[in-house]
């Protein structure tokens, strides 16, 4: 699938699809705990540059997770790198896709570039791709995630519970959230209120 990168930049934030170029200042960025505190994709201890090699490059091949677009987001003031994103179990068959393995530095959590990383997301997948549908997932133990994903308007359809491990051994459950075409003007609306309204922060 090819990106047209154009319709993911907005007055905050841009997307920009991953390279091999990205490896080593991220690598950097996301040595932080609080990043990782409920998922524990990545822990901080000896072990993390093993790990990190090995989730950067599940990120970068675009042949895993159903076929993936991985996306680095910086912001359009200083063109800093603030967090990783990506599209994947992308189905052009049945028009769905989902959004997820998304993390952002601390100094940007509650402010303006989740919200229009978001909008252009989903801007992209509903009027670009015009597919019917998207999901977004998150560990139970991710309040602040499922809150954030409430406020856009997203639909929590379900709980897969005891779905999985976490890198630490704890075991997850997985909350799953759903977006189709017929929310998207309702979602759009409060995004871009949301994002007006975060803009003075």
């Amino acid at each position: 699938m090819d990106i047209d990168l154009s319709k993911l930049k907005g007055s905050h934030v841009f997307l920009e699809l991953l390279s091999e170029s990205h490896r080593e200042p991220i690598r950097v960025i996301a040595k932080d705990e609080r990043i990782w505190e409920f998922n524990k994709m990545l822990l901080i201890d000896e072990n993390y540059d093993r790990m990190y090699n090995a989730y950067f490059d599940t990120a970068l091949n675009k042949k895993q997770m159903g076929g993936q677009q991985t996306f680095v987001m910086r912001k359009v003031k200083d063109n800093s790198i603030i967090g990783m994103t990506r599209l994947y179990e992308i189905n052009s068959k049945d028009k769905h896709a989902m959004i997820g393995y998304t993390w952002y530095t601390p100094s940007v959590w509650g402010k303006v570039y989740n919200k229009e990383s978001k909008f252009l997301l989903l801007r992209y997948i509903f009027e670009t791709l015009a597919f019917n549908r998207t999901e977004l997932r998150a560990v139970g133990q991710n309040i602040r995630s499922q809150k954030a994903i409430e406020k856009i308007g997203g639909t929590r359809e379900g709980v897969l519970r005891k779905h999985g491990y976490r890198n630490d051994g704890e075991i997850k459950d997985t909350v799953i959230y759903g977006i189709i075409d017929d929310d998207w003007k309702c979602v759009k609306e409060k995004l871009m209120q949301l994002i007006a309204e975060s803009e003075n922060d």
